[in-house]
């Protein structure tokens, strides 16, 4: 419980800083061990990775478009799916895909991600926060806990690199002209995006600029520097850029809707996210951080340190605020704005509460700093080895110790079998998935008429709404769910929902679905790979070739034929 503080007794200062920071820096090496040692039996997050992401990488590889024009499409995917829909080229974790097997470059970017989350926020806090020097056990213990939060996996550096590019920006404020700091902001946009999260912290910044000018006076060397990580932002996602200003084609998020929700939801939805935080920016702070902060508040309250304690109180507003701000931009009220100013659905600008994970743990060093001066060491030490326990029970192989393992997932030689089975090049037809994920397809070299993807042309979504259409109009939320967004073009079916992921274990049949496989046999489809048995397979037009299963596999994959209508 002590293990911070400990390891700085009976020390000199500087080696007693020195083993703080190695401390911090071998456990973050150890939480990526797992990927390296497990290999392909390693578990990890299936939503918005394994589903999506994984898969991306590998077709976007072996397509031979990765420098490909704006212009250009990738055959593999919806018959030709704008290349511009799978991100930059001069994206790290799409050169860690290209140059390791998967599972490695994964393992190489959560390590990567996390101990330059673990230095900048280590950083931030030295340099900014909390400069005492009896404080570094708690600037090591709060980056420490920072970095190990179960970020999402292709965001890389886009929420927990916002420390270290706070760091390099209030250092060039403070007259720091150094080139570590523009070594970062360089850096920075070759391992994050833009749109999922440093857009929200620029713009943020921006803000805190004009703010500053008008309290002080215009800080030029800031302002350069916020416009060049900009113009470096915008050079990278060029391709993002080309799409939203000048592509002339409809898309599927322009039919994206956002503002539905009540003001009792919006409401609800508010302390929701205050208090558990959202998936794709998870600060664990429920259990451990919130109190801490709230005791700090207390403190505060109490002690009338309000003046000497300002960042503090104020962070605590600004959190609160980021996640009112999320849940109010769902809003029904918004309904007037959006339909006068479209770009409005196309850009999802709730994600300002993607400044959260950096806001709470910087509030979480300044309550312990709070608990420390007003109270007892012993309780700061607790609140960080607790909150390094809970980050070490969110690993994913812990978490996701129930999910497939990313072998058994993609199930490369069950899928290799159905290749050797269908005997025909798999350029020369097209498949569907049903009960499993087409990433899953995708990534085993399948064409596949399904998908999921950002963005994709509308006209495409609509001719693929022809062939589950029936089973929309059985399902209200299949319906919504797929005409007001649509990022995932599958082939729902109303007796399985939103349920992707069939294993071998389910005993899940479907009985009465009704699809078009008319459209899908003149869009090329062939076949389908459905992970549970269709009993009324005969009047979709369907023929049962054979049962796929595999050891290594998490599926049974029904092989599935389409047949050729008399009409068509």
């Amino acid at each position: 419980m002590h293990i911070f503080h400990l390891l700085l007794k009976n020390n000199g200062e500087w080696r007693g800083v020195m083993r703080l920071f190695a401390f911090g820096f071998i456990i973050v090496c150890l939480h990526a061990l797992p990927y390296f040692v497990l290999g392909e039996d390693a578990h990890m997050r299936v939503h918005d990775n394994l589903d999506s992401n994984i898969a991306w990488y590998r077709v976007l590889v072996r397509s031979g478009e990765l420098f490909g024009s704006v212009h250009a499409t990738i055959p593999q995917v919806i018959n030709g799916l704008p290349r511009n829909a799978y991100g930059t080229e001069f994206s790290g974790i799409v050169w860690l895909h290209a140059l390791f097997p998967p599972v490695y470059a994964y393992g190489l970017s959560q390590l990567m991600t996390r101990v330059f989350a673990f230095i900048g926020m280590y950083a931030l806090l030295k340099t900014h926060v909390i400069k005492e020097k009896t404080a570094e056990w708690i600037r090591v213990g709060v980056a420490l806990t920072f970095a190990l939060t179960p970020f999402w996996p292709s965001g890389m550096l886009s929420t927990l690199g916002m420390p270290l590019a706070l760091w390099a920006l209030l250092n060039i404020r403070a007259g720091d002209r150094s080139l570590k700091n523009y070594v970062v902001l360089t850096l920075l946009p070759l391992y994050s995006s833009f749109v999922l999260g440093f857009f929200f912290f620029l713009s943020a910044m921006f803000l805190f600029w004009i703010v500053d000018a008008w309290r002080r006076r215009p800080n030029i060397p800031l302002l350069l520097a916020l416009v060049y990580m900009t113009a470096l932002y915008l050079a990278v996602e060029y391709r993002l850029v080309h799409s939203f200003l000048f592509s002339t084609e409809p898309t599927s998020r322009d039919e994206y809707f956002h503002a539905r929700l009540s003001l009792w939801r919006s409401l609800r939805l508010t302390f929701k996210n205050y208090i558990f935080g959202h998936t794709h920016v998870m600060t664990i702070h429920t259990l451990i951080i919130l109190p801490i902060t709230f005791i700090a508040l207390y403190i505060v309250w109490r002690k009338k340190w309000w003046r000497n304690e300002r960042l503090f109180w104020q962070l605590h507003v600004l959190n609160f605020a980021l996640s009112l701000w999320y849940a109010f931009w769902f809003y029904k009220g918004w309904l007037p704005a959006t339909e006068a100013f479209p770009f409005l659905d196309r850009f999802n600008f709730a994600r300002y509460h993607f400044l959260r994970p950096m806001v709470i743990y910087v509030l979480f060093a300044l309550s312990l700093r709070i608990i420390w001066r007003a109270w007892d060491r012993r309780i700061v030490s607790f609140a960080l080895f607790a909150q390094l326990v809970v980050a070490l029970l969110f690993h994913e192989q812990i978490v996701y110790r129930d999910k497939p393992t990313f072998r058994a997932f993609y199930a490369e030689k069950q899928f290799q079998d159905m290749k050797q089975y269908i005997k025909k090049p798999v350029h020369t037809y097209r498949v569907v998935s049903i009960g499993i994920h087409p990433a899953i397809a995708q990534y085993n070299g399948f064409y596949t008429l399904d998908t999921y993807n950002n963005f994709y042309p509308l006209s495409y979504k609509h001719q693929f709404r022809q062939v589950i259409a029936s089973e929309l109009n059985k399902n209200k939320k299949l319906k919504e769910y797929f005409d007001e967004w649509g990022g995932r073009c599958y082939v729902f079916v109303d007796e399985l929902g939103k349920r992707y992921m069939f294993t071998k274990q389910s005993n899940k049949r479907i009985r009465r679905m009704q699809l078009n496989t008319n459209v899908l046999y003149d869009m090329g489809g062939r076949y389908v790979f459905s992970a549970v048995p269709i009993d009324n397979a005969k009047k979709n037009k369907l023929k049962l070739l054979r049962t796929f299963e595999h050891e290594e596999s998490a599926w049974t994959i029904y092989l599935y034929e389409i047949e050729r209508s008399e009409t068509t």
